[in-house]
């Protein structure tokens, strides 16, 4: 009888395994390959000049050392600076939405749709949205019209540094805040309501249940939304390219480090390309282990 018991373990086992299959096999041709790919070609030197390509030629960490004698600081920064501008409010917003979606104390009318209004933003495509608010904070756009009519005068949003980055920012925020809303929502309603009702029989105030409570048993909700988002906004290139045109404008000062990972790419330099590439991959893994470091670092105790 235990025989029998312990061959159909190993038998569901082994079908375990063999469902994994596809998904490994996807992983390696789309994922790993590529990643080892790029590295290879980091230390090669391969660009276009004019119509004829030049290498590969091994050139050891010579494109490495480019990339960091660059505006590798810079970009990093505008990248940084830029996420920064719209996960701040997009974090807040949504937790707040979250809480108020989530309380059935509160009942708000017309949830559904409401729910379903901040979530459309996240549907659109980056490229329509780009261009909606280039239309809006453009020199001639929908805003400065409005301050032109109030006797003000015309600012010149995207030609100012904040300007592009505030706008970026509002970006990210209005495109991402529905779906952190959703998942957070869903977080504060994964949490058992007796904790809640104890508090209340208890005395304890709105705000104290919200930080005694909701907030500590959030914290792998909020994990999770800091490390994708900072992901994405290392990964931040389809609003500023859009809104600047590929250039960065002002004085590059909106350039990402994806946008500058694409001008390489234009000019067919693969070499250094790969290069920023690998550095991107480094710094997304480190920062995301600081990250979970910091945020992990009590559970132990």
């Amino acid at each position: 009888m235990a025989a029998a018991k312990k061959s159909k373990v190993v038998s569901y086992t082994k079908w375990g395994y063999i469902f994994l299959i596809p998904f490994f096999l996807v992983y390696c041709v789309f994922s790993l390959v590529p990643l080892i790919t790029t590295i290879y070609r980091s230390f090669f030197e391969m660009y276009l000049s004019g119509l004829s390509q030049v290498g590969p030629n091994w050139v050891g960490f010579e494109n490495f050392a480019y990339i960091f004698s660059g505006d590798l600081p810079k970009y990093f920064g505008n990248t940084m600076i830029m996420w920064i501008l719209g996960f701040v409010p997009q974090i807040l917003v949504s937790l707040l939405l979250g809480v108020w979606f989530a309380d059935n104390q509160i009942r708000l009318k017309g949830e559904q749709f409401f729910k379903t209004v901040i979530y459309l933003p996240n549907v659109i495509m980056a490229a329509a949205f780009s261009m909606l608010f280039f239309q809006l904070f453009g020199n001639a756009g929908v805003v400065n019209g409005i301050i032109e009519s109030l006797g003000g005068e015309t600012v010149k949003f995207l030609e100012m540094t904040w300007g592009v980055r505030g706008v970026v920012g509002l970006m990210n925020f209005l495109m991402w805040f529905g779906n952190t809303t959703i998942m957070l929502m869903a977080g504060i309603m994964g949490i058992d309501t007796s904790l809640f009702e104890a508090a209340n029989v208890d005395g304890a105030t709105s705000m104290q249940v919200f930080t005694k409570i909701t907030m500590p048993l959030l914290k792998p909700i909020f994990l999770y939304t800091f490390i994708t988002s900072m992901i994405g906004g290392l990964q931040m290139f389809d609003v500023p390219q859009i809104l600047t045109a590929g250039m960065g404008s002002p004085n590059r000062n909106s350039m990402t480090m994806i946008m500058w990972l694409n001008n390489f790419l234009v000019q067919r330099n693969y070499g250094r390309a790969g290069a920023l590439s690998v550095i991107l991959f480094i710094v997304t893994g480190v920062l995301s282990f600081i990250v979970f470091r910091l945020n992990t670092r009590g559970d132990e105790y």
